[in-house]
């Protein structure tokens, strides 16, 4: 295995590597590799900055790629929000990575429009949508540590252009796992998004959205991803 790569963590909406990885074991399971581990807090989560203003959270790349300053090339694994930015990452730095591991990702990455009623619910201006995800969402949002109008302005960020063709730059291998009953699915529409990069998909069944890091499949699957190439 290649122990001086790193693979770089990138957490989902609400959570931070803390509470999204590190709770979960992934980084350990990393470590006892041998392989080094980075790990980020995008902006508006965990430690990192939480600005109110949307357009503060254009450029949400700009954290992670600090963390990567030091390596020239890491394997990246990101689930849901954090999937996202580590493949728009990929688009406009594909040498910077080595393998992307995808988390809870797959026809979502293209879908642009606002989830308002979801920002309006964290701004306590309506109540929260009828849909069990949303409400686990405004739940963390509202935990400890968290600042709800700042993940509202997250959600409302520019998105950088996600139009499949920009997708052809990504050649590194790229491992997509999505629970079959999760909404940013199906894996297909990403999966051929895809045309230089070898694609790799791993369906978990019975699992939602917010299952997938904890699913022992999903992490069977990322693992042996990111070994694989060594």
């Amino acid at each position: 295995m290649p122990t001086d790569i790193p693979v770089l963590f990138v957490h989902g909406f609400t959570s931070s590597f803390d509470r999204g990885w590190r709770q979960a074991g992934w980084p350990d399971l990393v470590a006892d590799s041998g392989r080094p581990v980075l790990g980020v807090d995008l902006l508006g989560h965990g430690d990192a900055p939480k600005p109110h203003d949307p357009a503060a959270y254009a450029e949400i790349g700009a954290g992670v790629l600090a963390a990567m300053e030091d390596h020239e090339v890491v394997d990246g694994v990101g689930f849901s929000a954090g999937a996202g930015v580590l493949l728009d990452l990929a688009v406009d730095y594909p040498t910077r990575f080595r393998r992307l591991a995808l988390l809870g990702m797959g026809a979502g990455y293209f879908r642009t429009d606002v989830p308002e009623p979801l920002a309006l619910a964290l701004e306590g201006k309506t109540e929260v949508v009828d849909h069990p995800m949303a409400q686990a969402f405004v739940r963390f949002a509202n935990s400890p540590g968290q600042d709800p109008l700042a993940l509202a302005a997250f959600l409302r960020r520019p998105l950088p252009d996600r139009s499949p063709e920009r997708l052809a730059a990504v050649k590194c291998p790229v491992l997509i796992v999505l629970g079959d009953r999760d909404g940013n699915g199906p894996a297909e529409p990403l999966a051929d998004a895809l045309p230089n990069a070898e694609v790799t998909v791993k369906v978990l069944r019975g699992v939602d959205h917010l299952g997938t890091p904890g699913d022992f499949g999903c992490v069977d699957a990322t693992l042996s991803f990111l070994e694989d190439g060594a």
